[in-house]
Formats: structure tokens, sequence, C-alpha cells
């Protein structure tokens, strides 16, 4: 078994959210490859209208609609007791067992006020920020639904997205962002045409000093690059931007998937500064 270039994983699900194995199969396979941290960070979608969104049957009907929640008091409850478990398997392995989340940012204050009373129980070790959704036109819209969009809705949501990250990261809550062009998933947003939309959402995270990760998660063969693209590598290398390499593993055998692909093409992207798993965590 390889051992992978980098010696952490952070960005990890577990079975009871989007996973397919147990937190302690996690722990396990992360020992087996060397790893000396791993971070569990599931995810933390709270909206009062998620149940509504036009993704949500797909959800249901794949099963992980226990990553959404209309409240953060159902989110609360969801979450207690995993952490719970993560407390318990802390330090049992070998392994330095990190307490995260990946949280989809949503730009309105009562959302804002319920998470911080939501963090102040949770108290995770870290926060990855996502974008999963917009809301485009009173409704919530995955970047699944822009795919199936006509032209010009489809625009102005990739537009949407990449200024609602530039304004997560102005708040300053998160550790790092997450797969920065997710659109990409669905062919959405990489022409070239929007780099100035990508370059003002970078400018923010630069701004705001807040680190970026390289997700190995979209290596496949419809898209043999990572989140996210050169194009944007090359903007953060600029701005000097801290990265760290993300396997986003929703099961075990995914731990360290292509790090040193993403590692090399970092490097030939101009990126030279690469964060421990310590200094991941303690960025906020």
């Amino acid at each position: 078994m390889k051992k992978p270039i980098q010696d952490f994983s952070l960005h990890t699900h577990t079975i009871g959210f989007d996973g397919r194995n147990t937190p302690i199969k996690m722990v396990l396979h992360a020992r087996e490859l060397g790893m000396k941290s791993l971070g569990i960070s599931n995810h933390f979608i709270v909206h009062p209208n998620i149940a509504k969104s036009k993704f949500y049957p797909y959800a249901v009907r794949g099963g992980y609609s226990a990553i959404y929640s209309t409240s953060f008091d159902e989110a609360v409850k969801r979450f207690k007791p995993h952490f719970e478990e993560l407390k318990h398997l802390s330090g049992l392995c070998g392994v330095k067992l990190y307490r995260g989340m990946e949280v989809d940012f949503f730009d309105y204050p009562e959302w804002r006020s319920g998470f911080d009373r939501a963090m102040k129980v949770l108290k995770p070790d870290y926060i990855i920020c996502a974008s999963h959704f917009v809301e485009y036109d009173g409704q919530l819209y995955n970047v699944h639904d822009m795919a199936n969009a006509d032209e010009k809705t489809r625009d102005k949501m990739v537009k949407m997205y990449w200024d609602k990250l530039g304004r997560a990261a102005e708040t300053g809550m998160f550790n790092w962002m997450a797969h920065l062009d997710l659109p990409k998933k669905t062919g959405c947003g990489r022409d070239a045409i929007w780099g100035d939309t990508e370059k003002r959402a970078v400018e923010s995270i630069a701004q705001s000093k807040t680190p970026i990760e390289i997700n190995t998660g979209l290596y496949r063969d419809y898209c043999d690059e990572p989140y996210p693209s050169p194009r944007i590598l090359r903007m953060a290398a600029d701005a000097h931007i801290p990265v760290l390499l993300s396997d986003d593993a929703h099961a075990a055998e995914q731990m360290g998937r292509n790090f040193d692909r993403a590692y090399e093409l970092a490097r030939s992207c101009g990126i030279n500064k690469f964060l421990t798993a310590d200094a991941a965590v303690k960025s906020r």
C-alpha cells in the first residue's frame, strides 16, 4: 500500500450521513496508510426550505437525506452523538482524530445567528466552507440543477455561486474553502468566460486569509483534474493562498486518492505553500 504524499486527511465522510464506512474503519485505514491525523467532516446543511429544493427527492432516494436539516436544532441533535463517538475514538488507534464539519454557507442573518448558536454547542475542531446550493428566484437549487436549467438561468446561477463563495470567505468563519469550482462536476462554469467571476472570489478568499483545498475527488474519466482547475490554482498561487490536499473520501479506500497527482499539478501552477494538519485546523 503506497503511503500518500500528505500524512493527513481532513475532508472525509462516514456512515449515518453520506459516507459508506464507520468512523473506526476510517481511522484504522488512515493508520494503514501511515497517516498521522484524520478529520471526520460530515455535511452540516441547514435551511428551512431544504426539503423543498429540487434536488431533495434524489437525496431521499439515494439514502443520504440525513445530511440535510430544516433547523439548527435538528442538525445539532444529529451531530452531538456523532461528535461524542469521535471523542471516544480519539487517540485509541495512534491517529490524531479531529472533529470537523463541512458546512453549507447561506447568506442571511437568521442563518448566521443560528449557525453561531450551533457552533457554541458542538465546538468543532474545524469548519470547512462548502456551497452545494444557490438561492435563485425564491427556491434552492443544487449544483446538479444548474445543468438542467436554460443557458441564461445557468449562467446567473454560476455567477451567484462564485459571489456566494466570496462572501463566505469574507465572514472569517471557516478554516478553508472546499472544492471551489464545484459546478464543473455537472459540466457548468468550466469555460474561461468565468475567469473574472472566479478572480473576484479568489481575491476575497485571499484578502480574508482563508486557505483552499485541492480536492482530488473529481479525478474522473470525464474530468481529469481536481477541484479547483489549473486556471484557478494559478490565481491562488499569484495571491499566495495556502492550500491543503483533500480526498473528500466517502469510503475508506478513497482516502489519500490522487494526492500525488494533485500535488504535482499544484506545484506546476505555482503553489508552494501547503498546510500541515495542525495549521489547517488552527487557520480560523
